[in-house]
């Protein structure tokens, strides 16, 4: 395995991916007393040093509250509320604010809780987190192999087919997704609105967003893929990440989470979709 996968959250002071490859751009990490960057390879047995200047003050903490869905030893789920970055340069973000809402894993590896995929800004929805170094390093497998998968609700304006998969280029990379319009009211302003199930197939950045806009139905409030007589301002963009699916990866269960839709969808389409969070 590449050093720049498997190093994510080895050191506390390096909890994220991006985080990660500062780091080691920056040459502050060796393997085996040689300087190492993000293409070197891993094998097994070797000796990862990170050593940081003294002047680096340390990360403060964000006491920020968060909604736990789910949680043991190895990783956790919560909601992710809309206007909050995942990760990043800001101090306002998700993985700040991990540490202050999970409990500390008692594992020998156990690693500061943090992010392991991604939603935009703007989304809410279910984000999953990695409390140990194997466990993130295994979660991540699992997306990169495809054995992650997550279901969406979005708010769409317009006219569309009931079902349909949508399959272009995203940033010369292959983008996959699927469709089933759920149910659909008329809208003074829109013509229609729709409620939309949707399974991506792949994870390209804003994939759901751009493919929707793409075939002429942009999901509401999107300030970015939304033509501006379409736009939608002050409400947020009308996209939820509803349910993820997965086999453990310590300890082989079937974990199934649902992350309630928020009002704002409900006060449209009723009570439509509606779960809990439960494992099976």
């Amino acid at each position: 395995m590449r050093l720049q996968e498997y190093g994510v959250g080895l050191f506390e002071v390096a909890p994220t991916r991006s985080a990660w490859k500062k780091v080691l751009k920056k040459h502050y990490v060796t393997v085996d007393g040689h300087p190492a960057t993000t293409p070197t390879w891993i094998r097994g047995g070797e000796h990862i040093q990170l050593t940081m200047p003294e002047d680096v003050p340390p990360a403060r903490p964000l006491h920020f509250p968060l909604r736990v869905l789910y949680e043991d030893d190895h990783l956790a789920a919560i909601h992710k509320p809309g206007g909050i970055l995942v990760s990043g340069n800001t101090f306002k973000t998700i993985a700040r604010a991990l540490p202050q809402n999970l409990q500390p894993s008692p594992r020998a590896d156990a690693v500061t809780p943090q992010p392991v995929h991604r939603l935009d800004y703007p989304t809410t929805g279910i984000l999953l987190a990695g409390k140990t170094h194997s466990c993130i390093v295994a979660l991540n497998q699992l997306f990169e192999e495809g054995h992650i998968h997550k279901q969406y609700y979005a708010v769409t304006i317009g006219v569309m087919p009931t079902t349909g998969r949508i399959q272009s280029e995203l940033d010369a990379k292959s983008a996959d997704t699927r469709y089933t319009l759920i149910k659909t009211i008329p809208s003074p302003r829109f013509g229609a609105l729709n409620l939309v199930l949707l399974q991506p197939g792949t994870g390209r950045r804003h994939q759901l967003r751009r493919h929707l806009a793409g075939m002429g139905n942009p999901i509401l409030g999107d300030p970015t893929y939304s033509p501006d007589h379409l736009l939608l301002k002050g409400k947020g963009l009308y996209l939820h990440a509803w349910s993820i699916r997965f086999s453990h990866p310590v300890t082989g269960e079937e974990i199934h989470l649902r992350d309630t839709l928020p009002k704002r969808f409900t006060h449209l389409f009723g009570p439509v979709g509606q779960g809990t969070s439960d494992n099976e």
